[in-house]
C-alpha cells in the first residue's frame, strides 16, 4: 500500500467511525474502489488497526468524563452510599452493554470477516437500518438525559449495538443512536452514550486485532503485495486527528439538528453502490 492510499483510508476512517454512516462499510468500498481485496487477511487486518487511531481520538476527547465514571464505579464498588450516584449505574451499563458485541464479535469473527463483507449485504444494512434510524429520528418526547440511564437501557443499546458487526452498513454508531432515541433520550444524550458504549467494545477490539491480525499485515496475498507497517501506522494517526474533529462536530450537529441528512446520505450511497454494481465498475 502507498502511503496516499493510507492517508485517504485514514480520513475515511476518522470521518466515518463515529458518524452514523458505517465506517466498516466505507472502508470496504473505498478499499474496493483502490483495487484491495477487501476479503484478503491483509486489508481486513489494516482496517480493524486503523480503528484504533479513532478510539483513541473518543478516549482523548472524553477523557474527563471517562475518568469520572470509573472513578465513581470504584467508589460504588467500594461504598454503597456512592452507589446512588447516577455515574455508577453509567459504569455498570457501559459494561453490561458492552458484553453483547463482545460475544457477537468473537463467535461470527470469520463469518464478520467473510461472505458478511460483500458489497451486497452493505446494500441491504445501508437501505434496512435508515429506515430505522428514521423511525427512531420521528420519535416525540425525547427528554430522557444521562442521569436517566438504567442497567435496561444500557442492554437494550448493547443489543442494537451488536447487529452493526454482523451487517457493515448498518453502523455501530448508527445501531447505538437509534437504539438510545428509541429509548426516550434527547439526540445529543443518546450520541453521547454511543460513544461511552462503543470506547469498551472498540477497545477491545482494536487490541485484539493488533495482537492476532498483526503479522497478516504484512503478508502478501496470492498475486499481490504487503499492506505494510508504515501504511498502517501512517492511516491509524491520520485517523485519530480527524476522528477528534469529527467527534466535536458531531455533538456539535446533533444539538440542534436531525438525523435526516445522515440519513438521505445513507440510502444515495447505497444507490451509487448498486449502480457500480451493476455496471460491473466494482464487484461485491
Amino acid at each position: 500500500m502507498n502511503l496516499l492510499h493510507a492517508i485517504i483510508l485514514g480520513i475515511v476512517e476518522g470521518i466515518t467511525e463515529f458518524l452514523p454512516i458505517s465506517s466498516t462499510g466505507h472502508l470496504r468500498i473505498v478499499e474496493k474502489l483502490l483495487g484491495y481485496d477487501i476479503q484478503g487477511v491483509g486489508i481486513t487486518a489494516f482496517t480493524a488497526i486503523i480503528q484504533v487511531g479513532a478510539i483513541l481520538a473518543a478516549i482523548i476527547y472524553f477523557w474527563k468524563d471517562i475518568v469520572r465514571i470509573i472513578a465513581t464505579w470504584c467508589r460504588g464498588l467500594a461504598h454503597k452510599d456512592e452507589r446512588s450516584d447516577p455515574d455508577y449505574t453509567l459504569g455498570w451499563g457501559i459494561i453490561i452493554g458492552s458484553i453483547p458485541v463482545a460475544v457477537v464479535g468473537l463467535v461470527f469473527k470469520d463469518l464478520i470477516e467473510g461472505a458478511l463483507s460483500s458489497l451486497w449485504i452493505i446494500v441491504a444494512a445501508l437501505l434496512g437500518w435508515s429506515i430505522a434510524m428514521a423511525v427512531a429520528d420521528r420519535r416525540r418526547n425525547l427528554t430522557r438525559e444521562m442521569g436517566d440511564v438504567s442497567i435496561k437501557d444500557a442492554l437494550v443499546i448493547g443489543l442494537f449495538q451488536a447487529l452493526a458487526p454482523l451487517f457493515p452498513g448498518i453502523s455501530r454508531s448508527g445501531a447505538t443512536i437509534s437504539a438510545g432515541l428509541f429509548r426516550g433520550y434527547t439526540r445529543e444524550t443518546a450520541t453521547r452514550l454511543s460513544f461511552y458504549m462503543g470506547i469498551p467494545a472498540l477497545v477491545a477490539a482494536g487490541i485484539y486485532e493488533a495482537v492476532t491480525a498483526a503479522s497478516d499485515i504484512t503478508a502478501a496475498p496470492s498475486g499481490g503485495v504487503a499492506i505494510g507497517w508504515l501504511p498502517t501506522i501512517v492511516a491509524t494517526l491520520v485517523s485519530l486527528v480527524v476522528a477528534y474533529f469529527s467527534i466535536a462536530w458531531l455533538l456539535k450537529f446533533v444539538s440542534s439538528n436531525k438525523f435526516t441528512g445522515f440519513i438521505v446520505y445513507r440510502v444515495v450511497l447505497a444507490a451509487v453502490i448498486i449502480v457500480l454494481l451493476m455496471l460491473d465498475a466494482v464487484t461485491a
